[in-house]
Parts: structure tokens; sequence; C-alpha cells
């Protein structure tokens, strides 16, 4: 599968985009003051010990304390206090005030702090490098059972000649075919970075960053070029200056393969990203058969339904349900991945009658999830057409990196009408008028301004003015309607204007 890199900067932001046969696969994004904080290696300091959810607060100072829970703690000795034995209980694992050398697993996510571990792991090109864990392991998707024994003995001899057997280290999936000079040299820089980083947690104070993760437009380099890629495209000559050197030293094969784009019309526009982009963040995805998606998020998950849509089929109605199922279960995990979607994912596909159907169906929809770099389980169909499955999240999805929720509605995705907002307005002034004081709605050369937006204010004065009417005379005081052109929907005031000139 072919695939090309773009790497768009400007003053304000850096965008990446991955294409896989010309189509947009994934969208990185990097604004000034929102750098994604995941591998970052912190000194943080113990706030807050929780005993009944088995986790602690840490200050690791970026505002919101992050979340570490007790199985996220690899063993006592990566503490900078004093080492304690390892137990189940949080309360024997960390104190409060301690200090503690944390990574940041998960970006902050809308009200929710950045959640931590103590499982070091540092990246480069072939390695992870896992400095108080002894584990050796490979990419699963290395699947050739030769290859993987003989990148495990590389890593074994590797460990022995620099005795650090209890160091451990993942083989990535950049490692298939690489060879021991090339394990040899990534292992050894990522020593020195170790090495800089526990010099740093010694001498620094808590809270505070010992480590900081590649920027963006190196990190893709480094992660997400493969064989496969066939150019690497900047339009911004500093960047790719800086991404030619980085890559003449960890990836010189692919030097000639990094572009300077300089043409007049914008990257993002000439291979369609922006119009990707713009779509990505609708709820709605057209088929080719004719049918749709709808995919909503919510805080708790992701749900898709999968609908014909005007999509007839041409024999009979299992058949076009098939089609539509099947089409859908290859174009959901492009989405998910597109979007950043993670966490819980629930699908409604059309109810399948054939069971060998629902099989294939599955099976679809488990091979077009094997490109997906993030960690995914698919449960089976279940009797009402379900298919609940997990994708591992690690940063914001792509709507909640652009959009914020809408004022007029607060995020719920409707508003109410003009006329359930006109009958709110007439049921405020009732209550204030038996909330006065006796006597005080007598009370002369008074009346209630109603301020409202266009559409509300158009139909007190046509649709409603009947009951307008009855109103006025109910509470024997005016009302008097002001449009106010910057209020939304829903928003409205009701003010009781006293001292009116008769």
């Amino acid at each position: 599968m072919d695939e090309d890199l773009l790497i768009n900067v400007s003053g304000f932001e850096t965008r990446v985009a991955l294409l896989k046969n010309h189509a947009l696969a994934e969208v990185h994004l990097q604004r000034s003051g929102t750098y994604s904080l995941t591998g970052n290696v912190y000194q943080g300091r113990v706030e807050r010990i929780l005993p009944g959810m088995q986790a602690a607060f840490v200050n690791i100072g970026v505002g919101r304390p992050g979340f570490l829970h007790a199985r996220d703690i690899e063993e006592a000795r990566i503490m900078v206090a004093e080492p304690e034995p390892e137990v189940a209980d949080i309360r024997d694992l960390v104190t409060d005030g301690q200090a503690i050398l944390v990574q940041v697993a998960k970006d902050p996510i809308a009200s929710k702090g950045a959640r931590l571990t103590t499982h070091l792991a540092l990246a480069s090109r072939f390695l992870v490098h896992m400095p108080f864990s002894p584990h050796v392991g490979i990419s699963q998707r290395i699947d050739d059972e030769t290859e993987r024994e003989r990148l495990r003995a590389m890593c074994e001899s590797i460990r022995g000649k620099v005795n650090a057997a209890e160091r451990g280290m993942i083989v990535r999936t950049a490692a298939e075919g690489a060879t021991e000079e090339q394990l040899n040299a990534d292992f050894a820089v990522l020593q020195r970075i170790w090495q800089k980083v526990e010099e740093r947690a010694r001498n620094s104070d808590a809270p505070a960053l010992v480590y900081e993760e590649l920027p963006i437009h190196t990190r893709v380099i480094r992660d997400l070029v493969s064989p496969s890629m066939r150019t690497v495209k900047i339009d911004d000559l500093r960047t790719f200056e800086r991404v030619r050197s980085f890559a003449a030293e960890f990836v010189p094969e692919f030097l000639d393969r990094i572009e300077h784009y300089d043409d007049a019309v914008p990257m993002f526009d000439r291979y369609g990203v922006e119009a990707e982009i713009e779509r990505a963040l609708g709820s709605r995805v057209p088929l080719r058969c004719g049918g749709h998606l709808v995919i909503e998020q919510t805080e708790a998950m992701t749900t898709i339904d999968v609908n014909t849509g005007g999509f007839v089929g041409a024999r009979n109605l299992e058949d076009t349900v098939f089609r539509t199922n099947l089409e859908a279960a290859a174009v959901i995990p492009r989405h998910l991945r597109l979007r950043n979607l993670g966490g819980i994912i629930v699908i409604d596909f059309i109810d399948m009658v054939d069971e060998d159907h629902r099989r294939q169906v599955l099976r679809a929809l488990e091979k077009a999830c094997e490109g997906d770099p993030g960690r995914i389980r698919i449960s089976e169909i279940s009797a009402l057409g379900l298919v609940e499955m997990s994708r591992k999240r690690t940063r914001e999805s792509l709507t909640r990196q652009l959009c914020q929720p809408c004022e007029a509605c607060q995020g719920r995705g409707v508003v109410k009408t003009a006329e359930s907002v006109c009958y709110e307005i007439f049921r405020d002034i009732v209550r204030d008028v038996r909330s006065a004081k006796d006597g005080a709605e007598h009370e002369p050369r008074t009346e209630y301004l109603v301020r409202a937006c266009q559409d509300v204010v158009d139909r007190l004065l046509d649709e409603e003015r009947a009951n307008v009417s009855c109103l006025t005379e109910q509470i024997r005081r005016d009302i008097r309607f002001q449009v106010e052109p910057s209020y939304t929907p829903e928003q409205y005031d009701v003010v009781l204007v006293r001292g009116v000139a008769r």
C-alpha cells in the first residue's frame, strides 16, 4: 500500500496528514501552546491518594494533576524517595508529598487530567527502551516467525554486550530487516537519553519536566515512515531542513524521499486534505452503495449507525442489507483512525438473518482494522446486530481538537423551538407575578420587557399574539418586546420595568 506524508507548517500550527493510496488515513495536529504531552517524562509529586479508586493524583506542573492508578506503578525502585516493598494497595506504593518519576500515557482529555504511568518507555526508530523491565518484545505486526526470532536473538546479544540484561526493549515494526549494527546504535542512543533523564531527575525539584518527546514534524518521521512510504512533502523550508538533518542521522535511506513543497497552491488543498478534514467533522458518512453511516461521539462512548439510505438493492432485502453492512465494515475503521475515536465504540449494523453474512461482515471489520496502529478489540455480533469494540485512545479526537460545544445548544446538537421558548417566557412572567408581594401586582405604571432573538420576538408578535393579549389581561400589565441580535435561540430576559409613563 503506497503512503505519502504531508507536513504543513505555519507560524501558529503544524499539521501532518498521512495518505494511504491517496486517501487521508491520519491527521496529527500541534498548535502553539497546546503541544501533546504523551511520552513526556516528569518528576512529579503525589498530591492526593484515593484509596477507594486505588489511584493517586500527581502534580507534574501542567495545570490539572495527572491520574496514576496502582496497576500503572512498576515497582518501588523507580521512586525518587526511599524504596518500599511493593504491595497491591496504593497507600503502600506512594505517600502524600512523595516525588515520583512518571510518564504521560494519555493526554488530558476534556475535564480529565493526563493519565500517568511509571512503566517508562523511551522510543527511537527501531526500539522502545524500558529501563525498569527485563522484558524483550517484538511488534505483533512482524508476523514472520523466523524474523521475530532473529530480532529477539539480536536484542539479547545487544543486552549482553552492554551488561544491560535488566533493561527491557520492544522491537518496533520499522526494525523488520534491520541489522544488529542498526539496533545496537539505536539502543546506545536510548541509553544516553536515559542517563540524561536520570541525571535531571536527581537534580530537579518536583514538579519538573525531565524528558520531552520530539516535536511533531520529527516524531512522525520516526514513527510513521515505513518502506511503503513514497514521499514526505514539507511546505516550510526551515522545517524541511530540520527534518532532513534528523533523517540523515536516523533514517538515511529515506533522505531522497523528503521533498520541499513550494507550489502556489496550498499543499493540503492540492491533495484534498482540507476537504477531507471538513467532512470528518460531520456525523454523516455516505457509502458508495447509497447507504450511509451516522457517527456520534458522546462522553461515554462512540455510536455508529449503519443505514441503507437510498440503496434499494437489486435482488432481495437480505442481499441489500448484507452489501450495505459489508461496505460499512470496510469504511468504519478508516474513520475511527482518521477521527481518532477511542474508548468504547458500538456499531449498530442492519439486522442480518443469514449467519454466514454475519460472519463475513465481522471478518471484513477485523481485516479493515489490521492496519490501525491503535490497539483494537472486537466482540462478536450480538442478537441485536450490535458490535462492541474498543480502541486505545491517547489524545483528543479530531472533532474535540478542532471544535467546541455550540453556545446555542450547549453541545446537545438541538435547540428549543421558538414556540417552546415563547411558552417558557409566558411561564416566567406568570411565576414572577405570583411570587410578588401582596398588592405589588397592582402597582401602577409597571410593565414587562421581554428581550429575545428575532425568531422568538417574531413569533410573539404574530402566532402568539392572542396568547400575549390574554396574558396581558390576566396580569394587568403591558408586555413589550425587544429584539437582541446577539441572543441565541434559547436565550431571553424578562424584566419588570417600573415607573412607566402612561
